[in-house]
């Protein structure tokens, strides 16, 4: 099996705005503040064009760690495909989310936790860095975003 040749820059960012919009799962990595253990779960989210929305039971470990260090790691795609965004996250609760972004949510994943019995929080999370690579030949370059701000032009 051939690997495809590496991409430009610009490709890469655009392949990669397209995952964000179009995959609904991810991988979340998390810890607790006081830096304890890793916890690595799968989440549905839905990219609004700046932020990730992500949910999950208030009380789970998730939950926990994502609302005490506010800070995440997600992994989107395959192995050889793979977008990692590292980003600050807010907490919300249903209430404080817009029926309309609850609806969108809800639509896009499948999935609406506000139906559901169990407490569940939303969390934006905004990106600060973005990486995305396929191949070793891509690991040069495949910082997309610092501080979060895009580093390379549409």
């Amino acid at each position: 099996m051939t690997a495809p040749a590496a991409r430009t820059p610009k490709q890469r960012k655009q392949d990669t705005l397209h995952r964000l919009e179009h995959d609904v799962d991810a991988w979340v990595a998390t810890a607790g503040a006081d830096g304890g253990a890793p916890y690595l779960v799968p989440l549905s989210f839905r990219w609004d064009g700046e932020t990730l929305l992500l949910a999950t039971p208030a009380k789970s470990p998730t939950g926990r760690n994502l609302t005490t260090s506010g800070r995440t790691r997600l992994g989107i795609g395959e192995t050889r495909d793979v977008v990692l965004v590292e980003g600050s996250v807010d907490s919300l609760t249903p209430a404080e989310l817009s029926a309309e972004e609850g609806d969108l949510f809800a639509a896009h994943t499948g999935f609406d936790p506000r139906q559901l019995a169990t407490p569940y929080l939303y969390f934006r999370v905004r990106p600060g860095r973005i990486q995305a690579w396929r191949e070793a030949d891509e690991l040069d370059g495949r910082e997309l975003m610092r501080d979060g701000e895009w580093l390379h032009a549409d």
